[in-house]
């Protein structure tokens, strides 16, 4: 069983013990806390000091509980900060700040607490006397380039000209904070500060190796940015890596890989590395052969292997090449692909959910050469199949749990060297017909800007379009226009997809509410109101405004037309049983 030491302490006897000497190593997050989270501190910490604004109200039996600091004691016998680092260093910049303005007080008081800060902040020799270039807290953060500011300013105070990180803004925003409380209570100004050492209290946990205090942090809820899974992982690495002597390697790797999906995922929980982790999570589970639906969490994927994926050579490899094939998707990098491909990565970029960049993962993974491409006719055919396949399941069996088990089974087809053929599970004509014909396609659902955007790139005509450009889904005959008129004798016709165009969101904003016969004019751009000078750059616009009108006979005919194209696009795919 693991050892722990549980103890609970006030920051003065925390910090002034001889034996402190904390450590926030490299594989940590920089310093992140803004104004927000200082104000909270700040007021905390104040009203429970001088409650009511009255010094004499307080009770000198209270304490204030500010959170836990966990700790494993390294090889060279300090105290490495697996959490708490936030609060940890805020707390050295309040103590820091308060410092400076006892030097020139002479009172009993002041003197005193100004000598326990000293104990706080830098180690002290046999007698008790600070040494004021040594202190209490290091930093190795390899990603942190302001530490070595934030070192020299607890020991001297001094801000550098025009220094702007976050340490400097905290420091003087407790600053500010302190000038504003010693104007008020200018004969009360030692208590706060010896509250805060005396009555306020943290929770030190140290632990007997960095593994038992990373799983005490994951049950514990960090008050202030708790580590991500990523941020474990990158423990771990930096173990491994260490054990190499290749730690210095290491830290550039990672922060090339930071920099890289910081730039690309934008995750919807966790960070952009969580994203990475995850991607590269479905490549592993497919090489074991896992078809489970059951997904574990992303960290309890990594632990239960003891993480001995994150213990391989080849792994750091592996996620940068991931990196770097998802940067160049959302680029649209035509370097490395096609413009054909291109043009299906961007209607994919609206699928329904989020399975097909877990695939495509595994493909790349499986699949690429060398030079870290992908053949591109053997790549086109992939994502044609994926796009087929999804699209239509997404309409036949709604919900991303129900497309686990069919893109599971081809994960593991792709890492045994076959096509992804989602063979086991062709649709069946005439139902999937029926669903698709049953389905509401409001303009809210995933569903509907899929199928959409995948008619859009129909038309030979159609270029690429830029990912980053915002596209809206057009009522063609608007419903503002079926609310004034009634001109569609089923009204439910207004959500067909015959009713929908894929059209830029400044086009779309302009045409808004119009008759058709003023529409066509701004999609072609011959009514310029605006900036809005240009024709729409969807290809299909141009057959759209060749119509003399657009109703309900339109409508339905171009809804067939859709839906006709997409069971021709899933019968070439090979994914229909005509039974």
């Amino acid at each position: 069983m693991s050892k722990l030491n549980v103890d609970q302490k006030t920051i003065f006897d925390l910090l002034s013990d001889k034996k402190a000497d904390f450590l926030i190593p490299d594989y940590q997050r920089p310093y992140a806390w803004d104004e927000e989270q200082c104000q909270t501190l700040w007021d905390d910490v104040f009203i429970f000091s001088f409650p009511n604004n009255d010094y004499e109200a307080f009770d000198e039996n209270e304490e204030y509980f500010l959170g836990s600091i966990v700790t494993y004691k390294n090889e060279k016998g300090k105290s490495e900060v697996i959490d708490g680092q936030q609060r940890l260093t805020t707390l050295m910049l309040i103590l820091r700040a308060f410092y400076d303005k006892f030097s020139n007080m002479q009172d009993r008081n002041s003197k005193l607490t100004r000598e326990r800060i000293e104990k706080c902040i830098w180690k002290t020799d046999t007698f008790g006397t600070a040494d004021k270039s040594t202190l209490k807290i290091d930093s190795e953060v390899a990603t942190d380039n302001d530490k070595e500011e934030f070192l020299e300013l607890l020991r001297t105070g001094e801000v550098k000209p025009n220094s702007k990180n976050q340490y400097v803004n905290n420091y003087q925003f407790f600053q500010v904070k302190i000038d504003a409380f010693l104007q008020e209570y200018a004969g009360y100004f030692p208590y706060l500060p010896a509250r805060i050492l005396g009555n306020c209290i943290l929770l030190p946990i140290e632990a007997e190796s960095q593994d038992t205090a990373l799983r005490i942090f994951s049950t514990l809820n960090d008050r202030g940015l708790p580590l991500s899974d990523a941020d474990i992982f990158k423990a771990k690495f930096y173990k491994y890596y260490g054990s190499l002597d290749k730690k210095d390697d290491f830290i550039s790797e990672w922060k090339e890989l930071e920099e890289i999906t910081g730039s690309v995922f934008s995750p919807i929980k966790g960070t952009p590395m969580d994203e990475l982790f995850t991607r590269y999570m479905y490549f592993l589970r497919a090489k074991e052969g896992n078809k489970s639906t059951t997904t574990e969490s992303l960290r309890k994927f990594y632990e239960c292997k003891k993480y001995q994926y994150l213990k391989k050579s080849n792994t750091i490899g592996e996620l940068k090449a991931l990196a770097l094939f998802w940067m160049s998707v959302s680029h649209q990098d035509k370097a490395r692909f096609s413009d054909d491909v291109l043009k299906k990565l961007f209607v994919l970029n609206y699928a329904p959910n989020g399975m097909w960049q877990h695939i495509t993962s595994v493909y790349f993974l499986q699949n690429r050469s060398n030079d870290e491409t992908l053949e591109d006719t053997k790549f086109i055919k992939f994502l044609d199949r994926i796009t087929a396949f999804i699209f239509a399941y997404a309409i036949t069996n709604p919900g991303v749990n129900a497309l686990r088990t069919p893109v599971y089974d081809e994960m593991i087809n792709i890492i045994n060297g076959n096509n992804a053929t989602f063979s086991k599970y062709k649709f069946n004509k005439t139902q999937a017909q029926s669903s698709f014909n049953n389905y509401t396609f409001t303009n809210h659902r995933n569903a509907t800007r899929s199928m959409i955007t995948w008619y859009a790139y129909t038309f030979s005509g159609q270029k690429l379009l830029d990912v980053n450009e915002i596209f809206h889904l057009e009522h063609i005959y608007s419903k503002k226009r079926q609310e004034m008129e009634g001109g569609l004798k089923t009204e439910s016709n207004l959500d067909l997809l015959g009713n929908k165009v894929l059209l830029e969101g400044s086009i779309n904003i302009k045409a808004s509410d119009y008759r058709f016969e003023d529409k066509k004019k701004i999609y072609s751009g011959e009514q310029r109101r605006g900036k809005n000078k240009d024709a729409s750059k969807i290809a299909e616009i141009s057959n759209l405004t060749n119509y003399k009108k657009f109703d309900e006979e339109q409508i339905i005919e171009r809804n067939k037309t859709i839906l006709d194209k997409f069971f021709e696009f899933l019968q070439r795919e090979d994914l229909i049983v005509i039974v």
